[in-house]
C-alpha cells in the first residue's frame, strides 16, 4: 500500500488528474502498476540528466516526436504530415530509418533525459516491428498514434503484455464527421480497436483534429461522455492548422470566437470528466507558449531529419550524419527560443505557423534546409 501511495504523490507532482485516472486502470491491469514503478525512477532519473544538460548550455526535451513512417494507407484531407512531406506516396532521396537506426536514436535520447516517445507517421503500424522496438525500452513512455485500421490480432497480443505503452486512435467525431475525412469504413475500425485494446487492458485514448466541421460535436457533453464510456482514458485535441494556402484548408481553422468557446468548454470537461485531456495550442500558455524546438518536445522525420516540430520541415542535422545531441545543441534551435515573441501563438493554432517571415529568415542565417525538398 505504502509503494501505491507514493506512486500517487509521484504522478501528483506531475499532474493531479494523473493519479485519479490512470492509478485505478494500473491496479486493475499490473502490467502498467509494475511499469508505472519503473518509469517513476525513470521520470526522476530523466529530469536530473535534463538538468544537467541545461548547465551545459543544452535543452533536452521530455518528449521526442518520432514520425516512424512516411506510408500510411488513408489520404485524409487536410493532413499536416502530407503537406508537410513527412508522408507521402512519392520516393525520397534519403532512406527512411530502418530499425536499427531508430533503435540507436531511442538509446541516445534515453541517456540524455528524454523520457517519452510520441510515435507517428504515416501510420505507425505500418512499420515493421514497431512494439518490438517498445519492448526493448521498457524504462521509457511510448504514446502511439494511429488511425486504428490495420491493427491485427498479433499487435494485440503484443500489446497484452507491453506496459509502457499507450495507443491514441485518430477519429473526427461520430461516423459521419471521421468517414466524411478519413474514408468510408474508417470510424467503425477505429472503434472497434479502441473496444479492442481496452479489451486486453491497453490505455487508450482518441486523437482529434478540430475544426470549424466537429467543434460543437465535441463541445456536447454526451459526445465525450459516450467516450469514457468505451474506455477511453486520453483525449488530445489540436487546432487545425492550415499548412498550405488553399481557402478550404484556411476555413477549416477556428475562428477567434471558436477557439474562446471551445476552450472554455474544455477546462470545463477537465474539471468534471474522468478523461486526461491534452489541448493544442491552448494548454501552451500554462508552459509560456510553443514547446517546440525542445522547449518540450522536438520532432524527427522518417529519414531522420531533427525538426522543431512536426508542423515545421526545416532542418540542420540528419541524424544518419549527426548525433541527437549536436541537433539538439543546433543553433536553429537555440534561435527559436531565443526568440520568444516566436513561441507565441498570436490567435494561430500554430506559433512557428504565425510567424513565417521570421522563421524564414533564421533558417537562412543557420543554413537549414527544407525537409519536403527530399521529394523525387
Amino acid at each position: 500500500m505504502k509503494s501505491i501511495t507514493d506512486l500517487k504523490k509521484t504522478m501528483n507532482i506531475v499532474d493531479p488528474k494523473l493519479a485519479s485516472i490512470f492509478l485505478p486502470w494500473a491496479i486493475r491491469n499490473p502490467r502498467y502498476l509494475c511499469s508505472f514503478y519503473r518509469l517513476k525512477r525513470t521520470y526522476n532519473k530523466s529530469n536530473k540528466s535534463r538538468r544537467k544538460e541545461l548547465e551545459n548550455g543544452i535543452k533536452i526535451p521530455p518528449f521526442l516526436i518520432l514520425s516512424i513512417t512516411q506510408k500510411c494507407n488513408l489520404s485524409c484531407y487536410g493532413c499536416y504530415a502530407a503537406a508537410t512531406g513527412t508522408t507521402s506516396e512519392k520516393k525520397t532521396k534519403k532512406s527512411p530509418l530502418n530499425w536499427e537506426e531508430w533503435y540507436k536514436i531511442i538509446k541516445e535520447a534515453s541517456k540524455l533525459g528524454v523520457f517519452g516517445f510520441v510515435i507517428v507517421g504515416g501510420e505507425p503500424f505500418l512499420f515493421p516491428q514497431l512494439l518490438e522496438l517498445c519492448k526493448e525500452f521498457k524504462d521509457r513512455f511510448f504514446i502511439i498514434l494511429t488511425n486504428g485500421t490495420l491493427l491485427k490480432k498479433e499487435y494485440f497480443k503484443q500489446l497484452k503484455k507491453l506496459g509502457n505503452v499507450a495507443v491514441l486512435v485518430s477519429i473526427e467525431g461520430g461516423s459521419y464527421l471521421t468517414d466524411r475525412r478519413r474514408g468510408k469504413g474508417v470510424y467503425e475500425n477505429a472503434i472497434n480497436t479502441i473496444k479492442q485494446l481496452n479489451k486486453i487492458g491497453t490505455i487508450n485514448g482518441v486523437s482529434i483534429t478540430i475544426t470549424r466541421t466537429n467543434y460543437k460535436y465535441w463541445m456536447n457533453h454526451e459526445n465525450i461522455n459516450h467516450l469514457i464510456d468505451m474506455g477511453v482514458r486520453i483525449g488530445v485535441f489540436i487546432e487545425h492548422i492550415p499548412i498550405t494556402s488553399k481557402k478550404e484548408d484556411k476555413e477549416l481553422m477556428l475562428t477567434t470566437k471558436q477557439r474562446k468557446d471551445f476552450r472554455t468548454q474544455i477546462l470545463n470537461y477537465r474539471n468534471e470528466k474522468p478523461i486526461y485531456i491534452v489541448h493544442s495550442p491552448g494548454d501552451e500558455e500554462f508552459f509560456g507558449g510553443c514547446v517546440s524546438a525542445g522547449r518540450g518536445f522536438a520532432h524527427i522525420t522518417p529519414a531522420g531529419d531533427l525538426t522543431p516540430c512536426p508542423i515545421s520541415n526545416i532542418s540542420t542535422h540528419n541524424l544518419t550524419k549527426s548525433t541527437l545531441y549536436e541537433g539538439l545543441a543546433s543553433p536553429l534551435f537555440k534561435e527559436i527560443r531565443k526568440n520568444e515573441h516566436l513561441l507565441e501563438t498570436e490567435g494561430m493554432p500554430c506559433a512557428l505557423f504565425a510567424h513565417p517571415k521570421e522563421v524564414d529568415e533564421i533558417a537562412k542565417s543557420v543554413g537549414a534546409y527544407r525537409t519536403d525538398m527530399d521529394l523525387e
